[in-house]
């Protein structure tokens, strides 16, 4: 069952659907900074196993935003990063002033 379809998600559609569920954190927190709210749906046993078996796909998680956000939020997500930031954020976080 896709989340579209199962009436928990009902005015929710998906933005995104990404492997892992440290990457979904992250692009749910880069849409929530921009006033977004974001829900991510995933199968459990992908955080345990994050394998493909009998056709599911248990690491992939979809990011899921209201259907108003739904535009706006796969702008945000199709930005890429300014030039520099992975260096910016390694030379911070070794920094320790």
């Amino acid at each position: 069952m896709t989340p579209s379809s199962h009436a928990r998600w009902a005015g929710l559609s998906i933005a995104a659907t990404v492997s892992g569920m440290l990457n979904a954190q992250v692009l749910r927190s880069k849409l929530e900074e921009a006033g977004i709210p974001a829900v991510l749906d995933y199968e459990s046993a992908g955080l345990l196993y994050g394998i493909t078996a009998s056709g599911l796909a248990l690491g992939q998680v979809h990011i899921l935003v209201g259907d108003d956000d739904l535009e706006e939020a796969k702008r945000i997500l199709n930005t890429p990063p300014p030039p520099g930031w992975d260096a910016e954020a390694t030379a911070s976080s070794l920094d320790p002033s």
